[in-house]
């Protein structure tokens, strides 16, 4: 393991070591009475995301039975508020409500400071109705639940994104219509995938509005989660839940890792140059394929109206599969240990906050996929207005997610930097880089579950 990855890890293990607590016991909510509770919320939201969730949260607080009032704070990035998290867990100074990414929850419960939502989901007074579950994305509502930690809900999601691959409509079908490509349409498998790419390089968009002599057929910008997702294509997972151990050197990585080398030796893909670079070039059509989160919408709408112009939408990445596997991601909200009563009003917040009343107005608002299949009823007319958006939101029934352990942050550095080297580096030996992460991986999860 790095220098720098040992010394993020001591200075965890250091405060937690410290830290006051005044965690209990599991607490039997049926006898809890939340009436005139408060909740501090701790979220990241911001601009007219955290206007939108402040209407939510003042009509929650207008409506609610028990006079609960909920107090919704901006407290920076998810970054900003993990490092705050490590001060105030189990301190009179914690959140009652806080969002969280799912490896950022497992650290904190390595004090045990948060609640486990199972008995409040279940609850006969305060809870879900197996209906009700039954309505959640089955990959989303699974993510927040912990093998590390006995099956423990240490979340709940109140949005979600997908790892998708945005794609340039026109210039696929030049390329179909010239005989460059053997396929119409967009690419379902690697094999047309890596036609299609190697083929937009010799055959420019003619509509570019970007220099024909960069044309390319994928850009890719290095990341774990796109290590993850190039993965799921290929038929794998980066995590062995039954074990509790990362595969990072599994067959289906080292099939994928391989596959993205070749098209980077071949010359059919490039690494981005500038942050965003890919979203540029997409929209001056210079760019055939990129893959990125579904949250970036907006933005490649905005690159494209700038630029050429032309017809795009998304779709999954190609795969081998029967089914497409989805990459899907976001932060959920945990529920920090303080009283019982809190903690009980939390909870009745993030029920509200999960309806699908609240989700559709949520998802209009925020352009992230609601968590609840019911909600598309009411999302007709914004499906209609945004295609792309409909068409991400029909995936959503292909969902997997990345590993919800503590030390992912630290491991998620680790993967980038491989993949980097792998697509960069023609003659690596892919096994023998994925062997060495996988085990630098393995000690950094070994090494935050045994404090």
């Amino acid at each position: 393991m790095s220098k720098k990855l040992s010394l993020l890890l001591i200075v965890v293990l250091a405060v937690l070591a410290v830290m006051p607590t005044f965690a209990q016991d599991a607490t039997d909510y049926e006898t809890v009475d939340p009436t005139g509770a408060t909740v501090v919320f701790w979220h990241q939201h911001s601009r007219e995301r955290e206007e939108a969730l402040n209407e939510i949260i003042a009509t929650f607080n207008e409506t609610n039975e028990y006079g609960i009032t909920v107090q919704g704070i901006y407290q920076g990035s998810y970054g900003d508020i993990f490092n705050q998290m490590l001060t105030v867990m189990n301190t009179t100074d914690a959140p009652n409500l806080v969002v969280a990414y799912q490896n950022q929850a497992a650290t904190y419960q390595l004090s045990d400071s948060l609640v486990d939502m199972n008995p409040l989901l279940d609850s006969l007074t305060w809870g879900l109705s197996a209906e009700e579950q039954a309505d959640f994305f089955p990959s989303f509502f699974e993510s927040d639940v912990f093998s590390t930690f006995d099956g423990a809900r240490l979340g709940f999601p109140p949005n979600r994104s997908a790892e998708v691959m945005y794609y340039n409509a026109d210039w696929l079908a030049e390329l179909f219509a010239a005989g460059a490509i053997s396929f119409e349409g967009v690419p379902q498998t690697p094999e047309q995938f890596k036609e299609a790419s190697c083929a937009a390089v010799a055959n420019p968009f003619s509509a570019a509005t970007g220099d024909p002599a960069n044309a390319v057929g994928y850009e890719l910008s290095t990341d774990a989660s796109r290590f993850a997702s190039w993965t799921f294509s290929f038929g794998g997972d980066i995590f062995d839940y039954e074990t509790n151990q990362f595969t990072y050197n599994s067959p289906a990585a080292v099939e994928s890792m391989t596959f993205l080398q070749d098209l980077f030796e071949e010359g059919c893909a490039r690494g981005i140059t500038e942050q965003f670079g890919d979203q540029t070039n997409f929209g001056a059509g210079t760019t055939l394929f990129t893959i990125g989160s579904s949250s970036g919408i907006p933005f490649y709408r905005s690159a494209v109206e700038s630029g050429s112009n032309h017809p795009w939408s998304l779709a999954p990445l190609p795969y081998v599969t029967e089914e497409p596997v989805m990459n899907i991601y976001g932060g959920s909200v945990s529920i920090p240990k303080t009283t019982p009563e809190q903690e009980l009003a939390a909870w009745l917040f993030v029920k509200y906050y999960t309806t699908p009343e609240v989700q559709t107005q949520w998802a209009v608002a925020s352009q992230y996929f609601p968590v609840r299949a019911s909600v598309a009823e009411g999302l007709a007319d914004f499906f209609e207005q945004d295609p792309a958006y409909k068409a991400g939101f029909d995936l959503l029934q292909f969902g997997a997610s990345e590993p919800p352990v503590p030390g992912y942050d630290f491991v998620r550095n680790l993967i980038q930097e491989a993949m980097a080297e792998i697509v960069s580096t023609p003659d690596l030996d892919i096994q023998a880089r994925l062997d060495e992460v996988n085990t630098e991986a393995n000690e950094i999860l070994a090494e935050q579950v045994a404090q």
